[in-house]
């Protein structure tokens, strides 16, 4: 338990910490002041959840000759239960994995198959939001010509919803027949899927008008008729990062482009801090091909029933469980083995 949890570091980054808490003018910045409680109030929990567990297990060892098998086994069973918890919180400790998170599909090449394996990760993460009470929010999904999704964004809300689908990030590869092939033959399908925290502290980050590229059009989605004859939907550019964001779930073009740049300065703030740190967008990963021997994952549905995570080694024999979006144990996995 000391190697995974590393309590040195942990009580030198609380000391460290209390001295900044301790600081005059701590509070000159309440945005920051903010995010240091935050990050303390977090630390300690972790220490003090962990020195009351070793007190715990020294407690019981000194009692195990007055208890008999039964009832020494079933306080062993609650410790180890206690421990599951603690490694679980430990790895969802990271400084933005208690945030809310917007979750992004693109189809890669391959047309309608394509499209359609994006539709059926889109309804994967939906269904997973249903099954363990997370609340989520289309922000825009537009439609495949024949089949499926060009591209789609939701925003996931509840507790640790960063942390638990910060590892999904990344392309995920599909094997089947294919429903649009009259000959039955089987194809492989890519869709890229990228995460982003919903930044809750105040966001420094300034936005150029000059730097944007707005454009309005026909909202395309589930929203009724009058938004659908109207040019309700807003996409932005940010022409220097060239990243883009579309919102078309209001009726109103106003709130979309709001809901809009509220988006790109969570995802300009991101920028920013991976470029301070040096990471090579260490919070998503788009730099790759949305194609074959780039996958994190592969859901094979033929000529076998598997699903595989290529980074933790996970495995499954059952890809229709976990497209129904029963991938709560394959997170956890990923959370404890993926670095």
């Amino acid at each position: 338990m000391g190697g995974l949890f590393d309590l040195g570091s942990l009580k030198e980054k609380l000391t460290n910490l209390e001295k900044e808490i301790n600081d005059p003018d701590f509070w000159s910045n309440s945005s920051k002041a903010t995010s240091i409680n935050k990050e303390y109030t977090r630390i300690n929990k972790i220490v003090k959840n962990y020195t009351d567990l070793e007190e715990s297990l020294e407690t019981l060892l000194l009692l195990s000759s007055e208890l008999n098998e039964n009832e020494f086994t079933k306080e062993l069973n609650l410790l180890e239960e206690k421990i599951n918890d603690l490694e679980k919180e430990t790895h969802l400790s990271g400084e933005y994995d208690n945030l809310n998170c917007y979750l992004e599909i693109h189809p890669g090449a391959g047309g309608t198959e394509s499209c359609d394996w994006a539709e059926m990760l889109f309804r994967m993460y939906q269904r997973f939001c249903e099954k363990y009470n997370y609340q989520y929010e289309i922000l825009y999904e537009t439609k495949g010509d024949e089949a499926g999704i060009k591209s789609a964004l939701m925003l996931v809300k509840g507790e640790y919803a960063y942390g638990y689908l910060k590892k999904e990030a990344g392309i995920h590869r599909l094997v089947r027949i294919s429903p649009f092939d009259a000959n039955k033959r089987r194809h492989t399908s890519f869709a890229s899927i990228t995460i982003t925290p919903e930044f809750t502290d105040n966001i420094n980050v300034e936005i150029n008008e000059a730097d944007l590229k707005i454009d309005v059009y026909h909202s395309s989605g589930a929203g009724g008729q009058s938004v659908n004859t109207a040019n309700s939907a807003v996409r932005i550019t940010h022409l220097p990062t060239k990243i883009v964001v579309t919102c078309q779930n209001e009726r109103s073009q106003l709130k979309n482009k709001e809901i809009a740049l509220k988006i790109l300065k969570n995802k300009l703030y991101e920028f920013e801090l991976n470029r301070e740190e040096e990471k090579i967008n260490a919070m998503k990963d788009n730099s790759k091909n949305i194609e074959f021997g780039n996958q994190i994952r592969s859901y094979v549905l033929e000529p076998y029933k598997l699903v595989k995570d290529t980074r933790s080694g996970y495995e499954s024999n059952e890809p229709d469980k976990i497209l129904d979006g029963d991938i709560l144990d394959l997170l956890e996995f990923n959370l404890k083995n993926i670095k």
